[in-house]
């Protein structure tokens, strides 16, 4: 993985609060061990020790995010070593500084002022910061594997609902086509080159892309149904603010999911005319999503059953935007309706 190992994570604020409290923790153990009981631990011993860990932890989580591009196509072995050095220069730094202000602060003067007074303490705080340093790299290193292992059975979940839907809808697709062939040649290429667009997208990696290509790839899906439906299936498109969605990200394949789920156990399921209504707008920085389409009363347990798609959509939506992604589906009057809101980067 040749990310940025601690900046990608340290810059995130659940990470940095979590490092915080846990520097806080780890002062307080040190101050401590150094008072030898709890009798004798004074408060300004404490606060010294919590405001000199916090300041290391903050200039290194400012320094990091600052070198994040740099630093990403390193290999994560020398990520750590680099991260742990620069952890030391800034205790040895801010130690230095400290010495010599505070030599200031009592004569106004830096007269007199030695080697030995500058580097006073230097060698035991250098020692608290490799403490601090080997918690750090370790609770980031255990954060990144669990991350992994989530990111996996993320995938393997991903790649089983492919290896599901994608028959029955290669099926139904080709059958289509090849009906179309003799009455309608062109039709017929037109469908076949959005399916093949489709499906090439399928088997990417799933990453970021701009929402203005994810809506191309969801039109094409609908433009594959369209045919294959054919009256049965009508289609209202609201995009607003449409000249930012190339700037705008969004997890591939998120959209077409939601809409062929709605086809599925809404269109399909009802032999009239039914439409399918997206809504895609972005305001202060959040985008938000609604699709409704009918559904038949009677079907609604059993969409209520069918998760597997959209519950993908949900858990990838978390891994890129965390607790600002949210997910909601209700029904009523005869409507279903799915939300989906995140905000982007």
């Amino acid at each position: 993985m040749d990310v940025s190992f601690f900046s990608s994570r340290i810059g995130r604020w659940q990470y940095v609060l979590e490092l915080f409290t846990a520097g806080n923790i780890l002062a307080l153990v040190l101050a401590l061990a150094q008072a030898q009981s709890w009798s004798n631990l004074s408060f300004s011993s404490l606060m010294q020790h919590i405001l000199f860990i916090n300041w290391v932890l903050l200039a290194f989580a400012a320094i990091a995010e600052y070198f994040d591009q740099r630093l990403s196509p390193l290999n994560l072995k020398l990520t750590l070593l680099l991260g742990f050095l620069l952890l030391q220069l800034i205790v040895l730094g801010t130690t230095l500084v400290l010495n010599i202000l505070m030599y200031f602060g009592q004569s106004f003067s830096f007269a007199g002022l030695s080697w030995e007074t500058v580097f006073s303490r230097a060698g035991m705080n250098l020692s608290f910061g490799m403490l601090l340093g080997a918690f750090c790299f370790r609770y980031l290193y255990l954060r990144e594997q669990w991350s992994r292992q989530q990111n996996s059975e993320l995938n393997a979940r991903i790649q089983a609902m492919q290896a599901r839907i994608h028959p029955h809808f290669l099926f139904n697709s080709l059958n289509s086509a090849i009906s179309l062939i003799s009455i309608d040649p062109d039709k017929a290429e037109e469908m076949l080159l959005n399916l093949s667009r489709l499906f090439r997208a399928s088997f990417q990696e799933l990453k970021l892309v701009p929402l203005s290509d994810e809506i191309d790839l969801c039109r094409r899906y609908l433009a594959i149904e369209q045919i294959r439906l054919g009256e049965r299936l009508k289609v209202e498109w609201k995009l607003v603010n449409p000249e930012m969605y190339a700037r705008v990200q969004i997890p591939l394949l998120t959209l077409q999911p939601l809409v062929e789920n709605s086809i599925f156990h809404g269109v399909e399921k009802i032999l009239t005319k039914s439409t399918i209504s997206i809504l895609i707008e972005i305001l202060q920085n959040q985008v938000n999503i609604v699709i409704t389409n009918p559904y038949a009363q009677d079907k609604i347990a059993l969409r209520q059953g069918h998760g597997i798609a959209v519950e993908n959509v949900q858990q990838r939506l978390k891994a890129y935007y965390g607790s600002s992604a949210a997910f909601q589906s209700f029904a009523g009057e005869g409507m279903f309706t799915t939300v989906v809101q995140y905000r982007y980067k």
